[in-house]
């Protein structure tokens, strides 16, 4: 018995190896993700989901997509200076219209387009409720952060081995239509692979999710490149040590290595958030945090904004519009939610509902760090240094 389970476990890892050289093949060199990089203006924008929408499922269906409320909210971001946006996608949209779901991918880029912002789509996602279902998607559960996100593949089709086929066609298919198309800045392969969603839906994940995960990694970014994408393939590291290879995890160094651009996340205070890019520069490649901002976290547009500028690391923080995903609400509603009270800070979020700031300091200080506004910011003096004011919240 015991030589039979080393006999499948080596075999996995022969596999594994082999997924991960084939995905590596045609991965960007450093020099050409630093010249693709140059390229770029300094990249700012938001994870964005409509106040609309509950999760991917509602933004994309074709019953629910709202291409006037998006429209709206873009226009606001660009208002920000704001030159991309993390949105998520989701491989159940494909297996239940592929076509219809590229005629609404298109419709929201030919919108993202005119507000001058160049989207980064995110392909699969292991965070929140792993039993995703098409269709009407529930209301809101009152009070509580995220409480109707999905995740991507759900765990019936992630343990099913005969559903693979289905996950490479939603790869080539999505990413073949608009390899070639200027407006996409970027595909995020997977958003945290290894998340085991403790504290929320742990008790319905799959024992060996990670494993799962793990191997199915190096195919997707494998059937990415093989639909010729021509846009940088990436996945962000978003917890533990990055400091030495020795001490990051298996996962950790399975994204470094299949990505062309260096992304990850941070929601900590301005001295760990510039620790954590100091880690990540010995891969001299660019540099993109694809989430950070959670103000009851420590985390503040405020103190990271001015770190990522003088570092030229692309800031996309989490939350734009107040809505249906209830992300301005704190992780902790989870455990005690805010069905009778405010947080005494907003945790995610630019804007309310409406279009009114959360905070008008806030947004002021966004278009001056993007150079919406003709005056220059004064938190980065010539030298590179940088000066954070102190910030008041007010409730």
């Amino acid at each position: 018995m015991n030589k039979s389970v080393l006999s499948v476990t080596r075999i996995l890892l022969l596999l594994l190896l082999a997924f991960t050289s084939i995905a590596a093949q045609e991965k960007w060199s450093e020099q050409q993700a630093r010249d693709w990089y140059a390229k770029q203006s300094w990249l700012v924008g938001a994870n964005y989901n409509p106040a609309s929408a509950i999760n991917q499922l509602e933004m994309w269906q074709a019953d629910s997509f709202d291409p006037k409320r998006i429209d709206l909210e873009l226009g606001w971001a660009e208002g920000l200076g704001m030159n991309t946006m993390r949105v998520f996608l989701h491989d159940l949209l494909w297996q239940q219209d592929s076509e219809g779901f590229k005629r609404r991918l298109d419709q929201f880029l030919t919108i993202a387009a005119r507000h001058k912002i160049k989207p980064m789509f995110v392909l699969f996602d292991s965070v929140w409720d792993p039993d995703a279902k098409l269709g009407k998607q529930r209301a809101p559960r009152p009070g509580v952060h995220n409480s109707g996100w999905v995740q991507s593949p759900n765990r019936t089709t992630l343990q099913d081995p005969a559903a693979v086929p289905h996950l490479e066609s939603y790869v080539k298919g999505v990413v073949g239509a608009f390899a070639r198309d200027q407006r996409i800045l970027a595909w995020d392969i997977w958003n945290e692979p290894d998340n085991e969603n403790h504290g929320s839906y742990n008790q319905l994940e799959p024992k060996n999710k990670v494993e799962l995960v793990t191997a199915l990694l190096p195919r997707a970014f494998a059937w990415a490149r093989e639909a010729k994408a021509e846009q940088p393939l990436t996945s962000g590291v978003w917890k533990g040590d990055w400091s030495t290879p020795e001490k990051m995890t298996v996962m950790d160094r399975l994204q470094i290595d299949l990505s062309d651009v260096i992304t990850f996340h941070n929601y900590d205070s301005p001295t760990e958030f510039e620790k954590r890019i100091n880690w990540l520069t010995r891969y001299n490649r660019p540099l993109i945090c694809t989430e950070y901002m959670a103000r009851g976290n420590g985390s503040f547009f405020f103190g990271s904004m001015p770190v990522g500028k003088v570092h030229n690391v692309g800031m996309i923080n989490w939350g734009f519009v107040q809505g249906k995903t209830q992300t301005h609400l704190p992780w902790d509603s989870w455990q005690r939610p805010y069905i009778d009270r405010e947080p005494a800070v907003w945790f995610h979020e630019v804007f309310r509902n409406d279009g009114t700031p959360y905070m008008v300091e806030e947004v002021e200080f966004i278009r001056r760090m993007t150079g919406k506004t003709r005056k220059a910011a004064n938190y980065i003096n010539k030298h590179g240094s940088i000066r954070v004011r102190s910030v008041f919240i007010r409730a």
